[in-house]
């Protein structure tokens, strides 16, 4: 789209009754940004596809090994989480860490323990963790597989609300 394209007509997010020039005739000529844009002339996409296989694999503060597949910093997305695909080795446990923010797990494969502040518990496939803000938590492969995982971090992930603590 370029700049100066009119918005005027167009519907913002889940109601269709809410039109920008309605509410907003100040901002006809601007360009998008409320949102996935659902306009033919738009070019940002309405759809994204990320396959694992094209996300570069780096071993995280916390020591797994990990794949960003969504990151609002990182693509032109209204996204407030940030996505990701991880694999603990067999064997290994990640380093004790700490976010300023929620994060989710969900065990895609593999067992093992879940350490959250004093709380322990077996997880394996299926099992989805939460883990609420500044709570100490790492992870345990106590199996015969890796333990692979998908990790939700709302708001995304940033290094400056992280904090890693010593090997257990």
């Amino acid at each position: 789209m370029e700049a100066g394209s009119i918005l005027a007509g167009y519907s913002i997010g889940p109601n269709p009754g809410l039109r920008v020039d309605r509410l907003m005739p100040d901002l006809a000529g601007l360009q998008c940004r409320m949102g996935p844009c659902l306009r033919p002339t738009c070019p940002r996409p309405t759809m994204l596809i990320r396959q694992l296989q094209d996300c570069p694999e780096f071993v995280a503060g916390d020591g797994t090994q990990l794949r960003e597949l969504l990151h609002p910093d990182k693509q032109d997305l209204a996204l407030g989480y940030s996505l990701a695909h991880a694999i603990l080795p067999v064997g290994q446990v990640s380093t004790p860490h700490a976010l300023t923010t929620s994060e989710v797990y969900y065990i895609l494969s593999g067992t093992g323990e879940m350490y959250i502040d004093a709380d322990i518990s077996a997880v394996g496939p299926g099992d989805a963790i939460y883990i609420p803000p500044n709570a100490r938590q790492y992870l345990r492969n106590n199996g015969s597989e890796p333990i692979v995982f998908i990790c939700i971090v709302d708001p995304a992930w940033r290094a400056e609300d992280e904090t890693v603590f010593d090997p257990v």
